[in-house]
């Protein structure tokens, strides 16, 4: 691979750099760039993200630490060399792209981000990259706001590290690479991504605007669906979800996914425009997780309204039973072994019947609290549901993030793996269809 003769500077992307320990930006920069132009199904991904298709016969060039031909003195004062430059040749065109990437807790700023936008400009670029720790909604949200004009003739994208670990996963997880060598490659990138020592964060706190949000919603204060403090709530989120799968995933050695409308499946953009307005109408968020062969999804919601997280799971009531009293004790039968704190059980019943929430620790004895006073019809639904209240705590940006990484685990553990969906039984031949016919009969039948 030759470099382009508008560089002067630049050495190629490698999947292993020799580089000092004191350089990881540069080091993590190069094994990603590395593995977009080794794994085809990487590149697809990420740089359709940004609106970029990727065809197969399309060739993808990574080069880091780049230095341009021409490059004006202001520049070269201020060691404006960008971490890396993607070109993707398609036979007709090139799509070329700077990559300035951070690590740690270091950010990019306005300043800089202003004068690589200007770089681009200067070298008729049609992009900037930047990856750091810190979160957008979508890649075109970047963190840094900047004017319109800024980037009039030059686009402006933000990948997560953790979006692109994200990636990589959702890969490898769904056989979403057909290479066996590339499938190797990707599983060591997202290994050195993984790292400690890679410098790349995983999701441990929501947003910063987390704690404003929430203290809004206590005092009813008006929400914009479209304002940043919303979006990057969702888009927070949206990745603490992704997050949730994976620690579900590990701990019971099955595959855990989101469940998740077609529509937001396909459509990501979609998903958090929905999401903002519902969250804005009603200051709730959910999800649910489709774990294979569990009774049931498990269901998600934080309240910061309530300042509470709910786990649930939601069972068709047995009809072969008659009373609600007798279909909750078919259901207290499968949760003998769970510890009773933080648990209740909701019955609901058709239309506008009385909806009975009672705690498991009295039901127990009890059982017949989940009756209706004002109505007969018996309960068709029952939803074991684990309460965590966080009351002032709710509002910290990593208390939240770790009192729900525990709530989902220990719900499930306590309860939701204990669950069995009830099935109608088997029909049964009755007793005198199963008699044999008399002697008489079988002649008859015979002619």
């Amino acid at each position: 691979m030759s470099r382009p003769d508008y560089l002067i500077g630049g050495e190629p992307a490698r999947l292993i750099p020799i580089t000092p320990d004191s350089t990881r930006e540069l080091k993590s920069v190069s094994v990603i760039m590395a593995g977009l132009r080794s794994v085809l199904e990487l590149r697809q991904s990420l740089l359709k993200s940004l609106g970029v298709r990727v065809g197969t016969s399309a060739k993808l060039e990574a080069w880091t630490e780049v230095v341009f031909q021409n490059e004006d003195k202001k520049a070269v004062k201020n060691k404006d060399r960008p971490d890396g430059l993607l070109v993707l040749s398609t036979g007709r065109r090139e799509w070329r792209a700077l990559i300035e990437a951070k690590v740690g807790n270091d950010t990019v700023g306005e300043e800089q981000v202003s004068r690589y936008l200007q770089q681009a400009k200067n070298h008729k670029l049609d992009a900037v990259i930047t990856i750091t720790n810190q979160f957008a909604a979508l890649p075109t949200h970047h963190p840094v706001k900047l004017s319109k004009n800024a980037t009039k003739s030059v686009s402006l994208f933000h990948w997560s590290w953790a979006f692109i670990r994200t990636q990589c996963q959702l890969l490898l997880k769904n056989d979403g690479v057909e290479d066996e060598d590339q499938v190797f490659i990707l599983s060591e990138i997202l290994r050195y991504l993984e790292s400690d020592r890679s410098g790349i964060s995983h999701f441990d706190q929501m947003n910063a605007e987390w704690k404003d949000v929430v203290n809004k919603v206590k005092s009813n204060a008006t929400l914009a669906k479209t304002s940043d403090e919303v979006q990057n709530t969702i888009a927070a989120w949206h990745q603490e979800q992704r997050d949730l799968c994976l620690i579900m995933s590990r701990l019971t050695g099955s595959d855990v996914s989101l469940k998740l409308k077609n529509d937001h499946r396909l459509d990501a953009a979609k998903r958090v425009k929905d999401d903002a307005d519902a969250f804005c109408k009603a200051p709730t968020l959910n999800c649910a997780l489709h774990i294979i062969n569990a009774a049931a999804d498990l269901e998600i919601t934080a309240d910061l309204q309530r300042r509470m997280i709910y786990c649930s799971m939601r069972l068709t009531a047995p009809k072969d039973k008659q009373s609600t009293k007798a279909r909750v004790n078919w259901l207290l039968r499968q949760l003998k072994k769970t510890a009773p704190g933080g648990f209740f059980i909701r019955a609901t019943r058709p239309g506008k019947a009385e909806t009975t929430y009672q705690a498991l620790k009295d039901l127990r004895d009890s059982p017949e609290l989940l009756e209706s006073d004002t109505s007969n019809t018996a309960a068709t639904t029952l939803e074991i549901v684990f309460e965590v209240d966080l009351a002032g705590k709710f509002s910290g940006r990593k208390v939240f993030v770790e009192e729900l990484e525990k709530a989902v685990p220990h719900f499930y553990q306590e309860a939701g793996q204990l669950l069995k969906a009830w099935t109608p039984p088997p029909p049964k031949i009755s007793k005198t269809e199963s008699e044999p016919k008399s002697r008489g009969e079988e002649l008859t039948l015979g002619k």
